[in-house]
């Protein structure tokens, strides 16, 4: 039972450290600037932009042509002397909000941004509700139909005769 165990986890941090290398093997070398502070903020910039053939993925993770071309454009933005935000700036204005893995809060992007809220919000409601009613006295008694006058009569001529029934009678 230890071994299977030692063995899982064993398999689990090789699948965490596999993971964790695929994006170091993304950015290829001839793309890294020679300037670290302006390759620390392109590797910042594509942490937040889509790769538009992954889809899930972020350019700074994606091996895709297009992931690098973007790359590439990122870093020759930065090179001209762009800010961060005009880097996105000018990458929104060219492939749209689906380009930024976390799209901005905006007229277009409202419902995606309510939506997580507004379902949980929907299902608290529905489960304070399910045990308001659940919890309520006379809940159990409330779902049983009261009885007719004519199985009232039945049931005291049952028991006045002291539970003894030779056989159905109505």
């Amino acid at each position: 039972m230890r071994a299977r165990r030692n063995r899982w986890i064993s398999i689990a941090a090789v699948a965490l450290a596999l993971a964790a290398s695929t994006s170091s093997f993304a950015v290829q070398p001839d793309e890294i600037l020679p300037n670290p502070a302006l390759e620390s903020r392109a590797r910042e910039l594509s942490r937040e932009l889509r790769c538009m053939v992954c889809q899930n993925q972020s350019i700074d993770d994606s091996d895709a042509p297009l992931a690098r071309d973007l790359r590439l454009l990122v870093r020759e933005r930065l090179t001209a002397g762009d800010s961060n935000s005009q880097v996105l700036d000018f990458l929104t204005a060219r492939y749209g909000q689906f380009v930024l893995l976390k799209p901005r809060l905006g007229w277009d992007t409202a419902l995606l941004w309510a939506a997580p809220g507004v379902v949980l919000a929907l299902g608290v409601a529905g489960l304070v509700g399910l045990l308001r009613r659940r919890s309520r006295p006379g809940h159990a008694e409330a779902e049983q139909p009261a009885l007719t006058v004519a199985e009232q009569r039945r049931l005291t001529k049952l028991l006045g005769e002291g539970g003894k029934s030779t056989g159905p009678s109505a």
